[in-house]
Formats: structure tokens, sequence, C-alpha cells
């Protein structure tokens, strides 16, 4: 037989689980997420010059590879470089060759919670490749990229160029409507396209400048170059804040013998400080509250 000692009384016991079952609110119907998520800060890049170029010495019996990066950033980390001048080795004879001079060449990334932002800004600058020493493959007088994305903004990519440029020792005029050819014989050729820039949602991209150089001076018979050169390039990713990289938490479906009492509650009950769980949670006390009241009717019966 179990002591009455150890029996909690049916009001106690009812009252208790009543409270209990209030106090737990609507975290005993939701779902709650322990995980935390973080925020991307965004990404940032930029670079004043970048060859992709194959040049073949001595009637191509060697063969160099011309890949050159000047001022070459990137963010989450913010960077700037300045530097002037880009040279390649082991080609003039084993001397140093200057591939580009230029006055100014800027190039800069940031990245922040709210910001990410690249530009490169090339003036006054003078172009080289193995072969023609003296002749530039394209002078310029200021080309300029920038691409912006921040938070709660459209993306956003510009660029900056002059209405010409020098190629191959000729003045020639830049189009927007397409590439620009240009040909110089016993020397090369070079196309040029103008001003491209790339858009989505949380990204942006622009370039100044993009050269397709087919370079063989034939009289010369000293290089054979080909490939890809470009000139002012910047790109971003839009930062995610971490409220948004959060996913929200699911709501836990109510046992199926729990029924709201009463009359329906109203969908917004902001004013009032009330919730959707609300009926749930009153039904559920209600219920308590009668099983507790028909253990006390049992116990005096049984007294």
């Amino acid at each position: 037989m179990n002591s009455p000692s150890f029996r909690m009384p049916a009001r106690r016991l009812a009252t208790v689980a009543t409270v209990t079952a209030l106090a737990a609110g609507p975290l005993a119907l939701t779902g709650v997420s322990s995980a935390h998520a973080t925020g991307d800060h965004g990404r940032a890049s930029a670079v004043v010059l970048r060859t992709g170029l194959d040049v073949s010495l001595l009637n191509k019996s060697v063969n160099v590879p011309l890949t050159v990066s000047l001022n070459d950033v990137r963010a989450p980390r913010s960077a700037e470089k300045t530097t002037l001048t880009a040279t390649l080795d082991a080609v003039d004879g084993g001397r140093p060759f200057s591939v580009l001079g230029a006055e100014v060449a800027e190039a800069r990334a940031t990245a922040t919670a709210t910001k990410a932002e690249g530009s490169a800004t090339l003036a006054h600058a003078r172009l080289h490749v193995p072969g023609l020493p003296l002749l530039s493959l394209i002078e310029v007088e200021q080309v300029t990229a920038r691409a912006t994305c921040e938070v709660g903004k459209k993306t956003f990519a510009t660029t900056g160029v002059p209405g010409s440029v020098t190629v191959l020792g000729k003045r020639v005029a830049l189009s927007a409507d397409g590439p620009t050819d240009v040909e110089v014989p016993g020397v090369g050729e070079v196309r040029l396209d103008l001003s491209s820039t790339r858009t989505t949602a949380r990204t942006a991209a622009a370039t100044a400048l993009e050269l397709k150089v087919s370079v063989n001076p034939l009289k010369l018979n000293v290089a054979e170059v080909d490939g890809t050169v470009t000139l002012a390039e910047a790109t971003c990713k839009t930062p995610q804040p971490e409220s948004a990289a959060q996913p929200p938490a699911e709501q836990a479906t109510p046992p199926a013998d729990v029924k709201p009492q009463g009359e329906p509650a109203e969908a917004d009950l902001a004013e009032t400080g009330g919730s959707s769980t609300t009926p749930y949670l009153m039904g559920a006390a209600l219920a308590l509250l009668a099983a507790g009241g028909g253990a006390v009717a049992l116990a005096r019966r049984r007294g």
C-alpha cells in the first residue's frame, strides 16, 4: 500500500500542471534553433593590368608565357597598391623587359559589413610586348573601372575610358558599338573590346579595356605574341548581414488531442500581446484544470 505522505493532493497536482503549461509558453509549441548563422562580409577585387600572352622567341624555338598582374588586390581585407611599372625577366636577352610604365596605376579593394567596392585607375600608360621594344602595343591617357555592392542598394559597375587610344603607333577612335580592330602590316593585329560591365542581384564587375593581341613583326623576326591583355578591372559581391543569413525557426504542430476552447482567436493579436499559439495554450490549460477538478471530486467521494 502506498503511504499517503507521498501523494500530492489532487487540487495541488492540477494547479502545478497548469502553471507548468502556462510557464512553458510558446516554447512548448515552437521549435527553437540553437544554430548561430554568421554573415557574409562580401568580396571585392581590383587589378590595373593582367596579361595572358604566349611569347615565341627565335623562330618559336623558345616559348615563354608572359603572365603579369600589376596591382592585383583583394578584400575582405582592405588593400591598396600603386606600383607604376611591370617587368618580365628572361625575355630580352636575360635583361629585364619593361611591360608597362605609367604615371598613375592604382587599385583598391574594400569590404565591410555593409559595403564592398573595388576600383582601378591607370593613367598616362604605355604597354610593350617582346619584339617591339620601341613601339607601344597600346598607349592610354586614363582608364578606370569601379564596382560597388552595398546592402539594401542595387549593385552597379562603371568604367571610364578616353575617346581614343594609340595602338601600334596608330591613333584609334574607340567605338561602343563593338570591338575595334587595328592592323599594322608587317607588325600584327590588335582587337579592342571597350567597357564591359556585368551586374547581378549581389555581384558587379567592370573592365575598362580588353585587348586580343596577335603580333608577329615579320621583318624583325624577333618574337610572336598571342593572347589577351586586360586594363583596369574591378569586381564586388554584396555583404550578407547576419540576420539575413539566419534561417527562421520552425513551428511545431500542436498535439492532436489538445483543442482550443471557446471562440477562435483573431489572427492578429499584436495590440493585446497575444500570439498564434494562445488558443493552444488556453485549451491545454483548461483541459488540465478540468482533469484536476475531476481528480478532486473523485478524492472527496472516496473520503
